[in-house]
């Protein structure tokens, strides 16, 4: 288990316990090992409880919870409360917003005791008739249920990664033959930031049966070619099957959308107007073979999610996309000035250990108390170490940023005497996410017009499968911030990927430049780089239009155009 994992094990405790109307303070000293062990950097499974002892913030108790869990894989403490509440009602507590006082109202009072009876609750207005509720509130409550039916049994794209390496293993171990070919397909493959199942392409396999003896998968069905499966933890698996001279034609066919492979298929290109006999694309060894018998250029996987990227394919204008290794400087972390696990110091020298040439340091401005934002005298002394650090270091740079708060009515959160001193800022969005469209899209628009804004930070505020980002009008958004210079982030954070992939073409169009940020909030975080370039490539990102992929000259060059 990941110390994300056992964390959120610690405030799934928490929540039943409160639900339950168990002791406040044992409530509390769970609630405070969640926020303890998420931001722990040393992988919890590699210690000793020992080790665990040491680490403030985690006592006896919750250390030898962290042994049971790594060994049992769940707490003996949270069962006995599961065991005696409704397996629906301990389902709510995933819903975002509806706390553990509110679920215990609906269910004694109301008798609620499924997801799907909460939601029929709300549609009737009966959540109104509970003490604390109203209107508001319920409208809320039936917004969250229905976003959380939605998103369920789907999983981000790096967790379907990790599980489709862990699938692509066993097959490998079970079909032990060096000449079969193992290939991601679908979602996965096209880099959808939520991955519903996991698909791969097994060629030149006489027999793959055998990878469901140990258990890891679990075979639900089998069809001439394919294998319908779910991993232990119930996440389903398609494994397709195809002779080694079919390859090319099923990876084609399993890789790309319903939309884009319809599309494809009426394209006049692939077909002749006199006799409208279709091009025949089976028994194709290589994708490569398909899209010349198509009279098209290599589409990237990741772009065959729409339509509209043929018509770029047939016009030549496909982009380059862009790298990982593209990517010169780091842009959004934090430190310990505000709410990170290391120092200005250790964070540079791990970007620099990595290849990139610059880091901005981005922590949060002094709106953000939660995360021990920064006050103006604390800015003075953190531009100070910048200032020092960067004597030390050769070939390498230390940025002053800030990502500041973008407050209730668009300003930011800094005299502009405070904000003409960073080399640049990150305006973003962190309270008030409730904000009607209109509203939202002008806040963000004022926020943009400030001549001290460089970049607009993850402009929706979505975290995906947990919360729908605030609503906005980005074609405004966007245009605003082609009109004032101002770059868009693309949080590579593989929990926000927000600016959705959907959006880059439109602002490369409107000549907006887009930053990969990690949103880095320890050493291991600037990784999360990846994810953003992925996403990035989805949307056609080529290097031509990411900010964080000039140089450092480049980057100060745009800066300076900016101011």
């Amino acid at each position: 288990m990941t110390n994300k994992e056992i964390a959120r094990a610690f405030a799934d405790l928490a929540a039943i316990m409160e639900l339950h109307d168990e002791n406040p303070f044992k409530i509390k000293s769970y609630q405070n090992a969640y926020i303890t062990l998420r931001k722990l950097d040393t992988p919890l499974e590699t210690m000793s409880k020992a080790d665990m002892d040491t680490v403030k913030g985690i006592g006896k108790s919750t250390a030898e919870k962290i042994v049971e869990l790594l060994k049992t894989g769940e707490m003996q403490a949270f069962r006995q409360y599961a065991d005696k509440t409704p397996a629906g009602v301990v389902e709510m507590l995933h819903i975002k917003g509806f706390g553990p006082k509110k679920i215990q109202a609906v269910w004694k009072e109301l008798e609620i005791e499924t997801v799907g009876e909460l939601l029929y609750a709300c549609n009737e207005n009966r959540l109104i008739e509970l003490h604390g509720f109203g209107k508001k509130t319920q409208d809320e409550v039936r917004k969250n249920t229905e976003y959380y039916l939605k998103s369920r049994n789907k999983v981000h794209w790096a967790v379907a990664d990790e599980i489709t390496e862990g699938v692509i293993k066993n097959l490998k171990l079970s079909i032990k033959n060096a000449d079969v070919r193992i290939e991601r397909v679908g979602e996965v493959r096209r880099l959808m930031p939520v991955v519903e199942k996991v698909e791969l392409l097994v060629a030149g396999a006489e027999n793959i049966s055998e990878v469901f003896d140990n258990q890891s998968l679990i075979l639900l069905k089998e069809n001439e070619d394919s294998y319908f499966a779910k991993t232990e933890e119930n996440f389903p698996v398609i494994i397709y099957t195809c002779a080694i001279d079919d390859l090319g034609s099923k990876m084609f066919k399993y890789s790309g959308s319903r939309a884009f492979l319809e599309s494809f298929v009426k394209n006049t290109d692939v077909a002749n107007p006199e006799n409208s006999v279709r091009v025949d694309f089976r028994h194709l060894p290589t994708e490569q073979a398909v899209f010349e018998k198509a009279n098209l250029p290599f589409i990237p996987a990741e772009m065959r999610e729409n339509a509209g990227v043929l018509d770029l394919a047939k016009a030549n204008k496909l982009p380059d996309l862009i790298n990982l290794g593209d990517i010169k400087g780091v842009i959004h972390t934090h430190t310990t000035w505000s709410d990170g696990l290391h120092s200005t110091r250790e964070m540079a020298e791990m970007a620099q250990r990595l290849g990139y040439q610059y880091i901005g340091i981005s922590d949060h401005s002094k709106a953000a108390f939660y995360a021990n934002g920064l006050k103006e005298d604390r800015i003075l002394a953190q531009w100070q170490e910048i200032d020092q650090l960067n004597q030390s270091f050769f070939n390498f740079k230390i940025l002053k940023s800030v990502e500041s708060d973008i407050l209730n009515d668009g300003s930011l959160d800094y005299s502009d005497d405070i904000l003409r001193g960073f080399d640049f800022v990150i305006a973003s969005v962190h309270s008030n996410l409730k904000m009607a469209e209109e509203k939202a899209t002008a806040r963000l628009i004022k926020a943009i017009e400030n001549p001290f804004t460089t970049i607009l930070g993850h402009p929706t505020g979505r975290l995906l499968l947990s919360r729908e980002g605030y609503p906005i009008d980005h074609k405004k958004v966007i245009d605003a911030c082609a009109a004032n210079r101002v770059a868009i982030e693309l949080n590579a954070n593989p929990y926000r990927l927000d600016l959705d992939w959907s959006w880059i073409p439109y602002a490369r169009e409107k000549g907006v430049l887009i930053s990969i940020n990690p949103d880095a909030h320890s050493v291991t975080g600037i990784n999360d780089i990846r994810y953003g370039v992925l996403t990035a490539r989805k949307g056609g990102l080529d290097t031509e239009g990411c900010l964080n992929a000039r140089d450092l000259d480049g980057f100060y060059d745009f800066l300076s155009h900016k101011r």
